[in-house]
């Protein structure tokens, strides 16, 4: 077999070397362009380049633990290859890759002290291959197999409707915390090999079932940023999850997913092991309303439960809700506005530590309502088709919950500026 059409090595090279260069039109729906007619002779062709960056700056203004700003930031860049354009081949057999870089520093470590990070993009300050992976049909179209290097949360655990990243706090913003937080499951950055099938019994509900390696000694390691073998396996994580989606005027999202994790850890405040670890989730989004006089307004509620293993889970349970308006105003059919409530719970077992620990240092430890809140307001602002800028306003109650720290509610001012390019 051979590729349907050729482009130069030095006219692709070139084109993408100089892309940032090129004079990018108001309707273009990425910041470099077509490329002078490259791209789009590139995607005909099988190879289809993406890229974006986020920049989310934090400020500090009210409690917390220091008055002052943070900035932190995610450049990604990849590239897809349809081999049905490419090879002829007709299942959907597609290669992905696709590197990351991040930068800068932390708002929620530096400034307030809590558990839920005020910047989502923020963590693993290096750059390093987040997919390298392979997708096809296999027997049936109902049927869908990716297999490779991959983050784990980027295909399940989260809303497909991505309704949740019109938030800046990695509460919202992504997949319930305790996942990750409590078992071998990993969220995009970081990933590990394993493979993911997806089964369509009928154009509303889906079944998605994965397994994924565990190696903790991986997860934030530099050195690791380029080795897609483990460094020190110890189980096996596997999700399952049912999704059921339904269209109209009113569409909705609904997904149920459980998870275990074989691996062997410590028990919380004891040294015996607990032999695996599982966790259960339930993900909604549902339009409620939807105007009658102006095409594409519309309201989305949405809602979050997860609880992890007690066991061995330093965050127990998760609590999320709000709601999204879509087209808020006339002439701004891109814009959203987001308010969001978020709980989330420490386990037990964890104060139990901190209290013993402060008992026998002889210290006090504070009086507790043991739950870090979120409350966050968040306006998208779609200046051009190819760069969001958003304000928001996040106010987090008891930003000590999980530290067993007295620290004063905090009140973060931010921005986040997303751009594609």
């Amino acid at each position: 077999m051979t590729p349907t059409s050729h482009i130069p090595l030095g006219r692709l090279l070139l084109g993408v070397a100089l892309s940032a260069a090129l004079p990018a039109q108001a309707d273009d729906t990425t910041l470099t362009g077509d490329w002078g007619g490259l791209r789009r002779e590139l995607e005909d062709t099988g190879i289809r380049f993406t890229g974006d960056y986020s920049g989310e700056t934090a400020y500090n203004a009210h409690g917390g633990q220091h008055r002052s700003a943070r900035y932190s930031q995610n450049l990604k860049l990849g590239v897809q290859f349809d081999l049905g354009k490419l090879y002829g081949l007709n299942n959907g057999d597609r290669i992905q890759v696709t590197i990351n870089d991040r930068r800068g520093n932390s708002a929620s470590e530096d400034l307030v002290g809590n558990r839920l990070p005020i910047q989502e993009n923020y963590g693993g300050l290096y750059t390093r291959l987040t997919e390298l992976s392979y997708e096809r049909t296999l027997f049936t179209p109902a049927l869908n197999v990716k297999l490779g290097y991959m983050a784990m949360g980027n295909d399940l655990g989260g809303l497909d409707s991505g309704i949740l990243c019109n938030f800046m706090n990695a509460g919202f913003c992504g997949h319930p915390l305790n996942m990750s937080g409590g078992s071998g499951w990993t969220n995009y950055p970081n990933a590990r090999l394993g493979a993911r099938v997806k089964y369509d019994f009928s154009p509303s509900w889906q079944l998605r079932v994965a397994a994924f390696n565990v190696d903790p000694d991986s997860n934030g390691d530099s050195s690791r940023a380029w080795k897609l073998s483990p460094k020190h396996t110890t189980g096996t994580v596997v999700p399952i999850e049912l999704l059921y989606k339904h269209a109209g005027p009113l569409p909705g999202e609904y997904k149920l997913g459980y998870y275990y994790d074989s691996s062997d850890v410590k028990r919380i405040g004891s040294s015996k092991d607990v032999s695996g670890r599982s966790g259960h989730y339930l993900l909604i989004d549902q339009a409620v309303w939807a105007s009658d006089s102006s095409a594409g307004r519309v309201l989305h509620a949405f809602g979050q439960y997860s609880a992890a293993s007690e066991a061995a889970s330093p965050f127990s349970k998760w609590y999320g809700a709000g709601v999204v308006l879509y087209k808020p105003f006339e002439g701004r059919p891109r814009d959203t506005l987001a308010l969001g409530y978020g709980r989330a719970v420490p386990n037990p077992r964890s104060r139990e530590v901190q209290e013993l620990a402060a008992i026998n240092a002889g210290t006090d430890y504070p009086s507790l309502n043991n739950a870090e809140q979120l409350i966050e307001l968040s306006y998208g602002y779609q200046a051009t088709p190819w760069l969001t800028l958003r304000p928001d306003v996040q106010y987090i109650i008891e930003p000590g919950a999980f530290s067993g720290d007295n620290i004063d509610n905090a009140l973060v001012l931010g921005l986040q500026v997303k751009a594609v390019f």
